[in-house]
């Protein structure tokens, strides 16, 4: 199981290839530059089978129209963030920046869902950053979105985030096998480990 990362757009976004058995696997947060994911899905051999979004700001969702215009892939994001998602353009358009409308998600997640996609992927239920939002975990290896940061957290000052949500969601991470790998949306990847030792937000 490997995951490959591109660092995407303007805000500097993190997107993941989640390669598992048999190239199968999946797209995780596609922000921007439909042209180079495709290569890179190309180069790196995925056979990609779902689009999955962490949650549902711009900055994670500007690649979403043309992935599935190209790759005729299912969307998945929790019903909760979509409020969100459909307004991203025009938050996008509050930065001066323009994106295309995406396609109306096809599957709508569930905490403590287990997707398989060659990866058996679960799914996180960490909202805070955002009403709907969600990690998903499978070997070892998390996909955080705007949780948790190497060093840091997420925004919680933003439209729809919950401060105190956000909080329990970082414990409920902080709980994980120490050893593993957190891929986030921002920055690079870390530890729960190191998190734990580092990361004022996760110390007791």
């Amino acid at each position: 199981m490997q995951v490959y990362s591109l660092t995407l757009g303007p805000l500097q976004e993190n997107a993941y290839l989640w390669v598992g058995e048999g190239s199968r696997g999946v797209i995780v947060d596609p922000g921007d530059e439909v042209g180079r994911i495709l290569k890179e899905v190309e180069r790196v051999g995925l056979q990609p089978e779902a689009i999955l979004l962490t949650h549902a700001h711009f900055d994670h969702v500007g690649a979403v129209a043309g992935l599935v215009e190209a790759l005729k892939l299912p969307v998945y994001l929790h019903p909760k963030d979509l409020p969100l998602y459909r307004g991203a353009p025009q938050a996008a358009a509050r930065f001066g920046l323009t994106l295309p409308r995406p396609p109306e998600p096809t599957l709508g997640l569930q905490p403590g869902e287990r997707l398989d996609f060659g990866l058996g992927l679960e799914v996180l239920w960490v909202p805070g950053h955002s009403p709907g939002h969600v990690a998903f975990y499978a070997g070892g290896k998390l996909v955080s979105g705007d949780v948790l940061f190497r060093g840091g957290i997420g925004r919680y000052d933003l439209p729809g985030a919950d401060p105190q949500a956000l909080f329990r969601s970082l414990q409920a991470l902080a709980q994980l096998p120490p050893e593993t790998e957190v891929y986030p949306g921002h920055g690079p990847p870390t530890t729960i480990a190191y998190e734990l030792e580092h990361n004022p937000y996760l110390r007791p």
